[in-house]
């Protein structure tokens, strides 16, 4: 089955595609994910950060088929429940004012949406990205994207008008500092580079950055930073565009990860962990901006189908009936402090960050050089003990935890166990 499988698909999918391990699933439940090979997995993964409430929740399983049996598309000819019910739902545990949404199906998708939500409410095109992000590979979330310059070749020209400032990265301080000694140079660089010799702010329309790096590489930014920006923001009318896509939904400890710093963005953008593997992304911003925004300004066929978006409910309120977003600070807690003591046996080690479930692991030397071959050596043990992980960083260098937010400690333990087994 397995070799059939993979034959197939190596036939005839696109080879664009690329998996990141050889399994063959059979099924699916919880943390779990169960092969033809017969062997049972441990998923720190959740489907790249998708599965957050767990594989096949009972609730949201249940949700999607009483949908199904009414009707499973609309297409903007009709209004009906699920949509509607999730966006006063969605409304309810947002940060800051943001009350007021447009679904679509992906992550790619809701930044899109971002972009032309943002240009069409200010009247400005000026867009800042930042160095390392992911935000898609459609055309626009690919002109903003700079995790790897992969993902960008071959496709030039890109949008333009987009601009790219150094994030704040501080155990590789872009600037060459040290954090003893720096002062946000990196938002100085912003303001007094980017800002005057690039663009004015008055022509900007927005700033989109992870509130927590993801495929760049799992890097959580200085407080006094993110306060700073969203001053900047705020002072030259430039709109904060939060992508949650991969932080949203708990995966940090918080409902969002803007909450950790105490951020109200104008415009979010949500996907992987809103409905448990169901195709499902939003657009979210405040009455006031999205209001600009007006009749067929924007548009889509699928996306708000009235089965994600009943599976969409049935998450969030898993999550919640669950307390799944404290148990995912509770056991990040313990999973940060015990990789932080295998790094006094094993020094390549060299930097554990992360929020919530949302931990990297960065390998490289003792003099900082990355050590992506001793971290892809690491992630092909544990995969043979039944652990899935993978990587991220542009040197492929950072390993990643990020398991489903119903994880036990006592599970966290059995998968730290394996993996400190495959760095013996």
């Amino acid at each position: 089955m397995k070799n059939n499988t993979i034959t197939k698909a190596k036939r005839h999918l696109a080879p664009a595609l690329a998996f990141h391990t050889g399994i063959v699933a059979k099924k699916a439940r919880g943390i779990y994910i169960e092969g033809h090979d017969n062997k049972t997995y441990m998923d720190f993964a959740s489907g790249l950060a998708v599965t957050n409430a767990g594989h096949a929740p009972p609730a949201v399983v249940k949700a999607a088929k009483e949908q199904m049996e009414k009707f499973i598309h609309s297409g903007c000819i009709f209004y009906y429940e699920s949509e509607a019910n999730l966006a006063e739902k969605l409304s309810t545990i947002m940060p800051g004012d943001i009350d007021m949404f447009f679904f679509s199906n992906s992550g790619a998708e809701a930044v899109e949406g971002a972009i032309k939500l943002a240009r069409y409410a200010t009247g400005r095109q000026g867009i800042i990205g930042f160095t390392g992000g992911f935000h898609g590979r459609s055309l626009g979330a690919l002109s903003l994207t700079t995790s790897s310059a992969r993902y960008r070749k071959g496709y030039h020209p890109l949008l333009p008008s987009i601009y790219h400032a150094p994030y704040p990265y501080c155990a590789r301080c872009p600037m060459g500092k040290t954090r003893d000694i720096c002062r946000t140079d990196c938002l100085t660089y912003l303001e007094k580079r980017i800002l005057r010799h690039h663009i004015l702010p008055e022509e900007v329309a927005c700033v989109v950055i992870e509130p927590v790096l993801g495929e760049g590489g799992y890097i959580v930014p200085p407080l006094d930073y993110m306060l700073k920006l969203k001053a900047l923001c705020e002072k030259e009318g430039i709109l904060f565009v939060a992508d949650e896509v991969q932080t949203g939904f708990g995966r940090t400890g918080r409902w969002f990860a803007s909450e950790h710093f105490g951020i109200k963005p104008d415009i979010i953008t949500l996907a992987k962990g809103i409905a448990s593997g169901f195709p499902l992304s939003a657009v979210g911003a405040t009455s006031a901006i999205m209001k600009r925004w007006p009749k067929g300004a924007h548009g889509t066929t699928f996306g708000g189908n009235p089965v994600s978006c009943a599976a969409a409910i049935a998450t969030i309120e898993t999550i919640e009936k669950q307390k799944l977003i404290k148990n995912a600070e509770n056991v990040g807690k313990y999973a940060v402090a015990r990789v932080k003591h295998m790094q006094k046996r094993y020094p390549f080690l060299w930097d554990v960050r992360g929020l919530g479930l949302m931990i990297g692991i960065e390998f490289a030397g003792t003099d900082g050089q990355s050590d992506a071959k001793r971290l892809s050596k690491t992630i092909k043990r544990c995969l043979n003990n039944g652990l899935i992980i993978v990587e991220c960083g542009i040197d492929k260098n950072i390993a990643r935890l990020m398991p489903p937010l119903a994880v036990k400690e006592r599970e966290m333990a059995k998968a730290l166990d394996i993996f400190e087994g495959a760095l013996a």
